[in-house]
């Protein structure tokens, strides 16, 4: 019977890479305004998500130009100064930190890692915020089936319970 040792130097080599670095390039699926798009993750940081510009462009419908990252007439500059966190070149490639992106935007992400899916949810700009502090009239009774409106209780302070099933 023969044995088979590896070397203490080669297992200290092993143990030493950080399982968060991809050796070669990975299948993902990435969900941008609500549709799948599979493609190829270029080799790299696991915790980042660096994609070809004909990726981007096809996942996301935006392109990088010398003005920023653009889709029509939106275009997002990206920082000089931090460029190196959105572009790198790698065999002749361009490639594109979408998650660097997402940040700079606003945009939230979700990562499901066993499925290899990225989400994207919908930047601050496509949001719809609150036009003001002041809460709309609205009439609703009592337990005694009385109507009563917000606007009744105006210079009163009052607490507004709300709740929802979903």
């Amino acid at each position: 019977m023969r044995k088979f040792s590896l070397p203490l130097a080669a297992l200290a080599i092993f143990s030493t890479v950080p399982l968060s670095v991809r050796a070669e390039p990975t299948r993902a699926t990435i969900v941008y305004d609500d549709a799948a798009t599979q493609l190829t993750l270029a080799p790299g940081n696991a915790s980042q998500l660096w994609v070809t510009t004909g990726d981007l462009t096809r996942a996301t419908r935006f392109e990088l130009k010398p003005q920023g990252v653009c889709r029509d007439q939106l275009c997002f500059p990206v920082p000089k100064a931090r460029s190196s966190e959105f572009v790198r070149k790698d065999s002749g490639k361009a490639l594109f930190n979408l998650l660097a992106f997402a940040q700079l935007v606003k945009q939230p992400v979700a990562h499901d890692e066993a499925l290899s899916t990225w989400y994207f949810g919908q930047r601050a700009d496509q949001r719809d915020g609150l036009s003001s502090l002041q809460a709309p009239d609205f009439t609703l009774p009592d337990m005694a089936g009385k109507m009563h409106s917000l606007s009744d209780f105006r210079g009163k302070k009052v607490l507004l319970v709300t709740w929802a099933s979903w």
